[in-house]
């Protein structure tokens, strides 16, 4: 099962929590919600360094929130992640769309994500509070309380970091994804199908390249006189006028020769 659990950090006095387009969409999708002053006492929290060891899951988040006791709450968030199914859909979709694996290594997330998941009937971002089944070992019978909406404030926080977590949320970490996509490009039909692309082109990805994404020819070779020109005038005073054109002459005998 795909799990990944990262240190949390505390940002410094007025730095964001979010900062990446992804983890701000996510944030202003929590403030959506119309919670109110729930979801502002739990980014003070999240700001104030109170999330403890969270782990992101399959459809869940856990960790744990220091309160006003002496030992942490456990809080814990589930949302429904897709099915085989429909990851075999956005798998197919990797495959075809080289910039979404490349962004995600560079620590972005594909602006059009968000709408291929929602091709396949996956909300990329949960639309609604009810989405989500919490619990809080608190005793607060708010939900969300502080400490709920102060992980997911911290995921937000995390998100901005390493957008896959995103992905492991919905069921597949990077490993698993990278590891799905080589399995789909060794298979027969993603062989068949690659034929006549170049050999520098990523296996596995069925489409034919724009040629203008292909490398250009390669440049050709500096004349020999190049060096003269980039000397320029040669201040001797005995000099001929034509010694510039000599010269280039002869480098172009002495490459002859070699």
């Amino acid at each position: 099962m795909s799990e990944t659990a990262r240190p949390v950090t505390r940002r410094q006095r007025g730095e964001p929590l979010a900062s990446q387009w992804w983890s701000q969409r996510f944030t202003s999708v929590l403030e959506g919600y119309g919670l109110g002053p729930r979801m502002e006492r739990g980014r003070r929290y999240a700001r104030g360094g109170r999330v403890r060891d969270l782990v992101v899951k399959a459809g869940r988040l856990e960790a744990r929130v220091q309160g006003s006791r002496a030992t942490p709450y456990r809080v814990s968030l589930r949302s429904e992640a897709p099915s085989k199914d429909q990851w075999r859909q956005l798998e197919a979709g990797f495959a075809t769309r080289l910039g979404w694996a490349a962004r995600l290594l560079a620590g972005e997330l594909p602006t059009d994500l968000e709408a291929a998941f929602a091709e396949v009937g996956v909300a990329l971002f949960p639309h609604r509070w009810s989405d989500l089944q919490v619990r809080c070992g608190c005793p607060d019978d708010a939900e969300p309380c502080k400490h709920i909406a102060a992980v997911l404030y911290v995921f937000a926080q995390q998100l901005d970091e390493d957008p896959w977590l995103l992905l492991t949320w919905h069921g597949r970490d990077r490993e698993a994804l990278l590891t799905a996509l080589r399995q789909r490009a060794a298979s027969p039909a993603a062989t068949s199908a690659a034929g006549g692309l170049p050999p520098w082109w990523p296996s596995g990805l069925r489409a034919r390249p724009d040629p203008r994404t292909q490398p250009a020819d390669p440049l050709p070779p500096d004349p020999p006189e190049w060096v003269l020109q980039r000397l320029g005038l040669l201040d001797l005073p005995t000099a001929p006028a034509d010694l510039a054109p000599r010269l280039a002459a002869l480098y172009r005998r002495l490459l002859a020769l070699e």
